[in-house]
């Protein structure tokens, strides 16, 4: 277990859980079901199109943090590799 040592080493921690969770894949198909009626392919469109872009978002954040989360931790990558 390695101790939390900054907030950017918690916001990374937590994106890459978020992107890496089964759970959150559950979540997303109960919104799914919520906002996207059967035979809606406008809306399953739009759905799709909006949960590649967040987790897209999300990846970004992962990657933008990789030379500020502890050089200790094993995914740490100095800028500019």
């Amino acid at each position: 277990m390695m101790r939390a040592k900054s907030t950017i080493h918690v916001e990374y921690e937590v994106c890459r859980a978020i992107l890496e969770s089964p759970e959150i894949a559950v979540v997303i198909g109960q919104v799914k079901s919520r906002l996207v009626p059967l035979d809606d392919e406008v809306a399953e469109k739009r759905f799709n199109a909006g949960t590649k872009s967040l987790s897209q978002l999300l990846q970004n954040i992962v990657d933008r943090r990789l030379h500020r989360i502890p050089k200790d931790h094993p995914d740490y990558t100095p800028k500019g590799d």
